[in-house]
């Protein structure tokens, strides 16, 4: 019987492939149903694409709270029904040339906290449908206002029309509709023409391995275990009496001291076993238990 898969691939997604395909072409390497992606990556862009496999599948979430580093390229002056380059894109006529000084006040102002209407063809989902596939249908819903937080901007290069960003933002950000609303404040338009995710909290492009260079025989090579989706919680050593608790639902004690809301609990060995949220009464409940790998 074939040895379980159980951990987290950090994969550098080429260009010109879904995040779906990559998932797919991993669980055909890996032998497994059990994966999925952390953060939907456009086919134009490349970067950290975290896939969890196995009991690590119960983690996705976690690595999606993480925050995100990107390295994104506008071209002002266009724009396509998907705010990028992989949409027909038009040139706008006459449309204003914005001096550096211009930009980098607008950029100013989308720090922090933000509300952000996703681009209609995106993955989120209107009555239980991605708003990709009601676009592509003919049926186009503009999805709803959401808060998204933007941790840094940072203008890197600029020769009109190309505009060159440094984005640092929270799960659920679109970095499109960051291109589409800067130029929008800025009276223009805008079209994405490449993009680069190069974290996910600690995953980095850096350490990623090439999706070419994944196969059947090397992928435990790149698999890092579960506690590596969650390594910003503090974490806590169960003893036996405390596992066997946590692995049937129970609560826990801990030291009153230990005043964090959300710990990663491992065993003896290190193994991640469960994430435990404090109770008010001071007990921590497993909410995510991982069976035995």
């Amino acid at each position: 019987m074939p040895m379980s898969v159980n951990g987290l691939l950090c994969i550098d997604k080429p260009p010109g492939l879904t995040s779906r395909s990559v998932v797919d072409r991993v669980q055909e390497i890996v032998g497994t149903r059990r994966a999925g992606h952390a953060g939907t990556l456009d086919p134009l862009a490349t970067g950290v694409l975290v896939v969890c496999l196995g009991v690590a599948t119960r983690l996705v979430e976690y690595v999606q709270r993480l925050q995100k580093q990107y390295l994104a390229t506008f071209l002002l002056g266009r724009e396509s029904p998907t705010d990028d380059v992989d949409g027909p894109v038009k040139e706008l006529p006459d449309p204003p040339v914005p001096t550096r000084e211009q930009i980098l006040a607008q950029l100013g102002k989308m720090i922090g906290t933000i509300e952000q209407q996703p681009p209609v063809y995106s993955a989120v989902k209107i009555h239980g449908k991605r708003a990709y596939e009601l676009a592509r249908a003919g049926r186009p819903i503009v999805p709803s206002v959401r808060k998204v937080i933007i941790s840094h901007l940072e203008l890197l290069e600029y020769e009109y029309p190309r505009a060159v960003l440094r984005v640092v933002c929270g799960g659920g950000t679109y970095v499109r509709a960051i291109g589409r609303d800067l130029a929008h404040h800025l009276g223009t338009a805008a079209v994405m023409a490449a993009l680069v995710r190069e974290k996910v909290g600690h995953f980095t492009v850096q350490s990623a391995v090439p999706f070419d260079r994944l196969t059947p025989e090397n992928y435990r090579e790149y698999l890092l275990p579960p506690l590596a989706a969650v390594t910003y919680l503090p974490r806590v050593c169960l003893d036996e009496k405390e596992l066997e608790a946590v692995r049937h639902g129970r609560s826990i004690w801990r030291n009153p001291a230990e005043s964090s809301l959300e710990m990663a609990a491992v065993d003896a060995l290190g193994r991640l076993v469960s994430i435990l949220t404090r109770r008010p009464d001071g007990g921590f409940q497993p909410v995510v238990n991982l069976p035995e790998y």
